[in-house]
């Protein structure tokens, strides 16, 4: 149960469950979510992932992301999550959600549903080390930069949010979400 994901078409109706690994093996669609946690100075927190994980390994990426199981809502399993990964207990509010696709290395596929939340926090997280390595807070504009700079150190997905998405973190910065 707890290593099923979700399968959604295109307009987020849920149509099955599959096995995690195997939904990435098949490049199925799947609901997925993407945290991110400002603190009191609008910098974001951003995990690097654990050199342990299957995909994205030793990458920067969001504060938290995982795949809401079948057993709670996806409201519930984002704040069980963020507490799990980064040891945060915090009101999370969806902000948007897109779809992204794309073809690792190993051969995996990820092709997800993402909702986006943002949350605030400005206390640092205490790490869960299967999850994640490190941590640290950045600015949206010097994230953006260093994406520019040096892509290949962050996760595609959160490439993609800060690429596609600036409108969201910069209304956030400025207090009007």
């Amino acid at each position: 149960m707890f290593n099923r994901v979700i399968l959604v078409d295109i307009n987020n109706n849920e149509i099955g469950t599959e096995d995690k690994l195997e939904a990435h093996k098949k490049g199925l669609l799947h609901r997925a979510f993407s945290i991110f946690i400002f603190n009191d100075e609008d910098e974001i927190l951003l995990q690097k992932r654990s050199d342990s994980k299957y995909h994205s390994a030793g990458l920067w990426s969001n504060t938290c992301c995982s795949h809401p199981y079948i057993d709670k809502s996806i409201n519930e399993y984002v704040k069980l999550r963020l507490v799990q990964e980064m040891g945060i207990k915090t009101n999370l509010k969806e902000v948007f959600s897109f779809i992204y696709k794309t073809n690792f290395e190993n051969g995996l596929v990820e092709y997800e549903y993402d909702h986006v939340f943002f949350g605030k926090y400005s206390s640092d997280p205490i790490l869960n080390k299967h999850e994640a390595s490190d941590f640290r807070w950045i600015n949206f504009k010097q994230l953006q930069l260093e994406i520019e700079e040096n892509p290949a150190k962050f996760t595609f997905w959160l490439k993609k949010i800060v690429q596609e998405n600036s409108f969201y973190f910069l209304n956030y910065e400025n207090n009007n979400l």
